[in-house]
């Protein structure tokens, strides 16, 4: 399986940023890392590897570029204003410098964004914001509304990167044609937060697989088997 590490230094946040990549050919799937994760992070525990045979087939490209949860939401030393700015320049580097990269290397004009536990709110949250740029959105232990991490506080660029307040007035025509899972279980942490975004969906008409699985935590052993499985759904 082919690996690549990228360091560079990103204009839009002014700071270096680090990213594996995956494979050489196939479908461009931007993998995001759990809470205060790092870039290497789904690597490690497994998650890289549960795809090897899509990678290794030229079905996927997998991209894995660093968070900074620790900047944004995760900051408790800095003002909820100032989090949510930080995320919202976060979102701007993503669209402006991963997402063109994975597109031009794979000659695909969407991506497919997906991640575990926060990492699901990362994809989530880049794909409801962006729907014309993603194809797939694979959530796998998500939570989607990000008001948990502001105090109290409210303004613009919350309301901007919290799904389950601005999708329901979104009427973006690309949500309607993108594939949609989120992935939960029955043990999750997070289930009902799966539950709450499945029927802002349903209540729009957009189709979606609420994917909940018997018998299983707000882990990666669950984790490792939804991926593969939701890649499988790529066409």
């Amino acid at each position: 399986m082919t690996e690549q590490y990228h360091r560079w230094y990103s204009q839009t946040l002014n700071q270096d940023m680090e990213m594996l990549v995956f494979g050489t050919r196939g479908y461009p799937v931007i993998l995001f890392p759990t809470s205060m994760g790092r870039y290497y992070q789904n690597k490690d525990y497994g998650l890289i590897d549960s795809a090897r045979w899509f990678i290794d087939n030229g079905l996927a490209k997998i991209y894995c570029p660093d968070a900074i949860d620790l900047q944004s939401w995760y900051n408790k030393g800095i003002h909820p204003a100032d989090r949510a700015r930080n995320h919202a320049r976060y979102d701007q580097m993503l669209h402006n410098e991963v997402v063109p990269w994975a597109m031009h290397e794979t000659g695909i004009g969407k991506v497919c964004v997906a991640g575990c536990s926060f990492g699901g709110y990362h994809a989530a949250n880049y794909a409801f914001k962006h729907p014309e740029r993603v194809g797939h959105m694979f959530s796998m232990g998500g939570a989607f509304d990000i008001r948990m991490f502001t105090d109290g506080y409210y303004d613009d660029n919350i309301f901007y990167n919290n799904p389950v307040d601005y999708l329901p007035g979104s009427n973006h025509q690309d949500l309607w044609r993108m594939n949609i899972i989120l992935g939960t279980s029955d043990r999750d942490i997070c289930k009902e937060y799966n539950y709450q975004l499945s029927n802002i969906l349903n209540q729009k008409h957009i189709n979606h697989w609420l994917d909940v699985r018997p018998f299983a935590e707000h882990d990666w052993p669950i984790w490792k088997e939804m991926f593969p499985h939701y890649l499988s759904t790529i066409s």
